[in-house]
């Protein structure tokens, strides 16, 4: 399952130490630095992270243009060498002060942070089982092609998402390579889904496969019933509620999200179906959020450069990653508090049911990324990890709310 637009720093690198240290844990998060102080658009003073009040705010851009200001808002084209990380609160200001309604044109928001007391099931979950501190979305840049990585471990050259005319999307698809080798699979669609239909699902963008293997996609609201009477296929993917305000994008409440996600890891903790399971859940990238570790070099899926960059904008390739989004490996194989310090991209759990399922690679990216073995402990599974804690779901009440 994956949520959209949130960094590591913002959910976990300010307050995730403090929260394993209160329970006796190993404080190892490479968490927020201190003294962290980041140019503001309108030229307030600078903004340093601070706890978030509300639950929700106004939108940021992660695309491709901003999350490169974010990388190094002088130097978008050449960055240093690390990358200063320094664009965050500007490229929000910016992106404030062109968006009709919005107030935020220093970009405070960027810099805002949730912990334990805002996030106490992901703070759990985190802690209880697995995570990771160098986990990076696969591109620098938006949503779309991030999503198009996570099904197909390449976006075939697109930074943005796909304009009418442009090539069709012919790369094969995890669930491509689970159908040839009689895996069985299922999308569990939170919006738009009916008998026939696909709904809000991304896979849509891979219209050679996806309309021939309709009936793989699913209410989400079956989700439940399915892991109770043992009827999961081998891999689901959770498409979460886009349109409905559960998916945790800005605009909609952290809280919200939060307690979607923990509805799905609830309903498999309490099933027969728990004994053999692992639950992924992370976030499809930063969305414009402050992270400060500089993105990651990376393999190119295919040698396939971007083609769909404005004139203007920074060039680039997809030879490095973007940046670090929050990981909950979660299950009864997974070690108790374990913190993963490996450099990977989320493709790293396509690669995960590869070495499952003995299947070869998509492609350059996910043949190079680490199996994820190292978060488990087969010969020990821990049946009975305690419930998690309620998830408060507040709603958004304003959006402009900020210190």
């Amino acid at each position: 399952m994956m949520q959209e637009n949130r960094s590591f720093d913002e959910y976990f690198g300010s307050a995730l130490n403090a929260y394993r240290g209160k329970l006796g844990f190993s404080q190892e998060i490479d968490g927020t630095p201190a003294n962290v102080s980041l140019k503001t658009w309108d030229k307030s003073p600078n903004v340093s992270p601070f706890h978030m009040i509300n639950v929700c705010s106004e939108d940021l851009s992660g695309s491709w243009q901003e999350a490169h200001a974010d990388e190094d808002l002088e130097n978008q084209d050449h960055p240093a060498s690390p990358p200063p990380m320094d664009g965050f609160a500007s490229m929000a200001g910016g992106f404030a002060a062109h968006t009709r309604g919005y107030t935020d044109t220093a970009g405070k928001r960027a810099m805002g942070f949730y912990t334990d007391q805002d996030l106490p099931f992901y703070y759990w979950a985190a802690t209880q089982f697995g995570t990771s501190d160098r986990w990076f979305s696969p591109a620098l840049t938006r949503t779309q092609p991030n999503r198009m990585y996570l099904l197909a471990a390449t976006s075939q050259g697109r930074a943005f998402p796909p304009k009418s005319g442009e090539p069709a999307i012919t790369a094969k698809t995890i669930f491509e390579l689970l159908q040839d080798n009689n895996i069985t699979w299922r999308v569990y669609v939170t919006d738009g889904w009916a008998p026939g239909k696909t709904g809000a699902t991304y896979m849509n963008y891979f219209g050679n496969f996806t309309p021939k293997h309709v009936d793989h996609f699913a209410d989400a609201k079956t989700f439940a019933a399915d892991a109770q009477s043992g009827n999961l296929p081998q891999v689901s993917l959770i498409e979460s509620g886009y349109e409905s305000g559960q998916d945790e994008h800005p605009l909609n409440s952290v809280q919200v999200g939060a307690a979607f996600a923990e509805s799905f890891v609830t309903a498999l903790m309490n099933s027969p179906s728990w004994k053999d399971s692992i639950f992924f859940l992370t976030f499809d990238e930063g969305g414009g959020f402050y992270d400060h570790v500089p993105p990651a070099p990376a393999v190119s899926p295919d040698g396939i450069k971007p083609f769909d960059i404005p004139p203007g904008d920074p060039q680039g390739d997809f030879v490095q990653t973007g940046f670090r989004v929050p990981l909950m490996v979660i299950s009864p194989f997974a070690k108790p508090h374990f913190v993963s310090h490996t450099t990977m991209d989320f493709t790293a759990m396509l690669k995960f049911i590869e070495t499952r399922f003995n299947l070869g690679s998509l492609n350059n990216r996910d043949a190079a990324q680490p199996d994820m073995t190292e978060f488990f402990d087969w010969t020990a599974p821990n049946m009975s990890p305690g419930a998690p804690p309620p998830q408060p779901a507040k709603q958004c009440s304003n959006i402009h709310q900020l210190p």
